[in-house]
């Protein structure tokens, strides 16, 4: 350990972390050829072609030439998958308009229940067997 000394251990580490960073990245454009809508079959194997044979020259040209779709088509799939958890969400928890007699409904059956026992419409004998009848 005597012949290399901690600079150039620094050294190599630096090289190593930018090595690495570099994959993500030719990974990263790799997987935005593949998924972006406005190239077509020619372009998206022109591109693949670029930074494949000249992986450090054609991943930095495509982060220049194309690095501001690339963020849009991030934040269009971000967005994408936000509302789909949501949608999720509401369904699971039965808050969605159509939730009907699924078994999200049962949430809004029982509140109108409830308001009709607030209301004096029905007896809290009717209200049990109601709410019984709906939770079974």
């Amino acid at each position: 350990m005597d012949d290399y000394p901690l600079l150039n251990l620094f050294w190599t580490m630096l090289w190593f972390f930018l090595w690495i960073m570099w994959l993500f990245l030719l990974f990263k454009v790799i997987s935005d050829i593949f998924r972006s809508d406005d190239l077509g079959g020619w372009g998206k194997a022109g591109w693949l072609i670029v930074a494949l044979v000249l992986p450090y020259l054609g991943v930095l040209v495509y982060v220049i030439v194309r690095g501001k779709s690339m963020g849009k088509r991030d934040i269009k799939e971000v967005q994408q998958r936000e509302a789909a958890f949501k949608a999720y969400v509401r369904e699971a928890a039965g808050t969605s308009a159509a939730s009907g007699p699924q078994k999200g409904g049962h949430v809004d059956d029982l509140a109108k229940l409830a308001e009709l026992k607030d209301k004096g419409a029905i007896t809290d004998e009717e209200y049990q067997r109601a709410k019984t009848k709906l939770l079974v």
